[in-house]
């Protein structure tokens, strides 16, 4: 059962699509004052766990700290960090009183669960908020309650669960060439190949550098017949260039936000001084969605979109020089960025809106932007991901978590989040596998690949800044090969999986509890999460490990994998310490289930979802199958195999 409850007014968020009735008294939360912000307050008793807000740092309890939801672009990342780049306000009590609660509201919001020993949730809502309550049988049923009133997932094509490659440095044809050439000789599988800023002219978006590829259309057709897609980054600010057709459009048309003056306002960003599209307009949508004709026409089929918190380096009304600030840090100077922010504004159905009240929707509704111009642009499914984001955007598209760095926390943080983002609608998400910031070590790379070999985004990613960090150029190929190919023999179970969950508003990555409610030592589990109905994983993520201690709530199926066939051992329910080599992955599956895996491939266009060998005790397996692009995605592609 859900039920909303209104707090002061704020403009339409558009996360919620069903229909909720108005609750009479908010259960759960007192609250005090409305409008201009509300604060909330909810006991909480000495045993209970707080799951849920999505993109944020901690462990996947997130009792004990401090969260704000104001969308930042902040490569810093540790776990005193309290903004990342999306703003996911959904949490999920779980206890002896077993709710969720979504606090809908596009400005800031701050989180204090329990952070200082207060034995409660304080919230706090700076402009006015609707609260949703979600009441239900148990931790799964909530989340799916709460997954089927913000609507159904993006479907993205099969090819974007292959394995990417990505940097931000990659100039020229040659560069992606190599990048190619690279993978091709080593052995190692590849779908994608992601262009970042320099493909740009003067990182202009909707142009191509024409002295780096003087034929983008054919490089893509090229490039698409080896079995790789070429995938490049949109940026939120069209730069100020009278003659640039699009931000003539742009002017001519008042597609962009305002001033305090009224008139275009002005941010740098890479091109310069840029105007930001209004995105909460909808002939704006429309006009910038529409732009994607450019990318389509030259035979792209995927897109990252970049810079939409939105980043500024500084604006008219902020003094300084383009990358001084690009780090994007909200408390630059005591403020200074955050100053940025409340000084322009977006037409919202004839209404001026101040930025600032709808800060965290701007990600997500260029999202929207992009999806649905893309749906009319093309007539098969597409890869789309975002950094920004709010809930709801999860309906559009995908989300990477942003610039992380090559460390061991990040690679945990990304492990803790993945069920998190699942709550708040965001199935198709994955990390920066090996870090963007810093030098990535080769155990660390490998580590972490073995994890992204279960997140549907599967992307290696860097800046220009770090070593290179594609795998091929690492000693000891084989051992990289072995965890790419797994990824390609495990892809008809994470498809399947994946595809199940989107269409039946489920989750692909649960916590351990949720599915062993009535086991004590599973609420505790940190480091393991049930993926789909069948995997529980148990990644290693400890510097110099050579294994790692897993705890099993039932009798499972030990499956490991050495690079050339799977062997399959009974494990007991307990604490076991298991040996894992830099070069296996080691997975379990659960009592009575089955997993399918194929033969393999070097990209997904080589992987038959049909033939399929069956691993685990059970006798069958609701496979999800079709052609990878269609978007006819229905319960009618489920097939049922048996061993």
């Amino acid at each position: 059962m859900i039920e909303k409850y209104s707090f002061g007014t704020h403009p339409e968020t558009g996360a919620v699509v069903a229909a909720v009735r108005e609750g009479e008294r908010l259960p759960y939360f007192t609250a005090k004052g409305e409008g201009e912000g509300t604060r909330f307050a909810c006991p909480l008793e000495k045993g209970d766990i707080v799951y849920g807000l999505g993109e944020t740092m901690r462990g996947i309890n997130k009792r004990g700290g401090r969260y704000v939801s104001f969308n930042s672009d902040n490569p810093h990342h540790n776990d005193s960090m309290p903004s990342l780049y999306g703003s996911h306000n959904f949490l999920l009590v779980s206890g002896e009183r077993t709710f969720g609660a979504f606090f809908d509201t596009p400005a800031r919001a701050v989180f204090d669960i329990d952070l200082s020993g207060s034995g409660r949730i304080d919230v706090l809502c700076e402009r006015g908020v609707t609260v949703y309550i979600v009441e239900g049988e148990s931790c799964n049923d909530i989340a799916r309650q709460f997954l089927a009133a913000i609507g159904k997932s993006y479907l993205p094509p099969l090819w974007a669960f292959g394995f990417g490659q990505s940097r931000w440095g990659y100039k020229c044809e040659k560069d992606i060439r190599s990048v190619a050439n690279g993978y091709e000789r080593a052995g190692l599988p590849l779908d994608y190949i992601c262009l970042d800023i320099d493909y740009m002219d003067r990182y202009i978006d909707f142009t191509v550098n024409k002295k780096r590829f003087p034929d983008m259309k054919s490089f893509v057709s090229e490039m698409k017949a080896r079995g790789v897609r070429l995938v490049p980054i949109v940026d939120a600010g069209i730069k100020i260039e009278p003659g640039n057709p699009v931000f003539d459009e742009g002017v001519e048309k008042g597609y962009f936000c305002k001033n305090l003056e009224g008139k275009d306002f002005s941010a740098a960003v890479w091109p310069g001084l840029t105007h930001f599209p209004d995105f909460m307009k909808k002939e704006a949508r429309d006009w910038f969605g529409r732009q994607y004709k450019f990318y389509t026409d030259l035979g792209f089929e995927g897109f990252w979109n970049d810079m939409n918190e939105p980043a500024i380096f500084y604006s008219e009304y902020s003094k300084g020089k383009a990358g001084d600030r690009a780090c994007g840090d909200p408390l630059y100077k005591g403020g200074a960025y955050l100053n940025d922010y409340k000084s322009f504004t977006h037409d919202m159905d004839g209404e001026t809106v101040p930025h600032w009240e709808v800060h965290n929707l701007f990600g997500a509704k260029m999202t929207q932007a992009s999806s649905e111009g893309l749906q009319k642009l093309l007539k098969t499914r597409f890869l789309l991901f975002s950094r920004s984001s709010y809930i709801g955007a999860h309906r559009y598209g995908g989300i990477w978590t942003g610039d992380n760095n090559s460390s061991w926390l990040m690679l945990r943080r990304n492990f803790t989040m993945m069920p998190g983002l699942n709550m708040c609608g965001f199935l198709f998400s994955g990390a920066d596998t090996g870090g963007f910031g810093g030098n990535c070590s080769r155990e660390l790379l490998l580590r972490w690949l073995a994890l992204s070999c279960f997140t549907p985004l599967m992307r290696d990613h860097t800046t220009i800044f770090t070593r290179r960090q594609e795998c091929y150029r690492y000693r000891g190929k084989n051992d990289f090969k072995s965890i790419l190919s797994f990824r390609y023999r495990i892809l008809p179970y994470l498809y399947s999986e994946f595809m199940k969950a989107a269409l039946s508003s489920d989750l692909l990555f649960r916590p351990l509890a949720f599915s062993y409610p009535k086991d004590e030592r599973a609420k505790s589990v940190e480091d393991e999460l049930i993926v789909g109905d069948s995997i529980l994983i148990a990644p290693v993520m400890e510097k110099g490990a050579k294994g790692r201690t897993v705890y099993l709530p039932e009798d499972m199926t030990e499956v490991r994998w050495n690079g050339k066939v799977f062997t399959e051992i009974p494990a007991a329910k307990g604490e076991h310490f298991v040996k894992v080599s830099l070069h296996e992955i080691v997975f379990y599956i659960r009592k009575g289930k089955c997993v399918p895996v194929s033969k393999g491939g070097t990209n997904t266009s080589e992987v038959d979802l049909k033939d399929v060998t069956l691993l685990g005790d059970g006798k069958e397996y609701t496979q999800y199958l079709d052609d990878g692009l269609t978007r006819d995605c229905t319960a009618k592609n489920l097939r049922v195999i048996t061993k």
